[in-house]
């Protein structure tokens, strides 16, 4: 795969990151442990572990449910965005690694993705709410479902 079309994908599952921080290394390490990504030889292979499935995807389940409380700090809050840079960095490495593009450039495009995916689904749901007169919640479960669905789909073209 060529390094361009490597580092959109790293960028996109910084996106997923985002809008879930969990999501993204959850579907990355389902993808590593079930042989969509190899990971093998690189220092991210531990992303491919039992361990490393069940931790992320307890994390992303936890996540999707914390979402929907109105105590939940703001995603676009120092801790939220934290977490999805981190996340980002972290994911958008792992399929740099798959595509054969440098781990600093995937990892630095797949934060740069989570700072999007962040700002850019803070403000598609608030708008969403407001202009439909709809529940939060009403909003959050599409956008959990494009965060999954999204995540799954990047994961699956290498």
């Amino acid at each position: 795969m060529n390094s361009g079309l490597t580092l959109l994908l790293a960028f996109g599952i910084g996106v997923v990151a985002g809008l879930r921080s969990f999501t993204a290394p959850a579907t990355v390490t389902w993808a590593a442990y079930l042989g969509w990504i190899d990971l093998h030889g690189s220092f991210l292979a531990f992303m491919g572990s039992k361990w490393s499935v069940g931790i992320f995807t307890t994390l992303a389940l936890l996540e999707l449910v914390a979402d929907q409380l109105p105590s939940t700090p703001p995603r676009t809050g120092a801790l939220g965005l934290s977490a999805r840079i981190a996340t980002g960095a972290l994911t958008g490495a792992s399929l740099a690694a798959t595509g054969g593009a440098t781990l600093l450039l995937g990892g630095l495009v797949g934060a740069v993705g989570g700072l999007v995916g962040a700002f850019a689904g803070y403000h598609a749901r608030v708008g969403a709410v407001r202009g439909l007169r709809i529940p939060d919640f009403a909003i959050a479960l599409p956008e959990d479902a494009i965060a999954i669905g999204l995540g799954l789909f990047l994961t699956s073209r290498f």
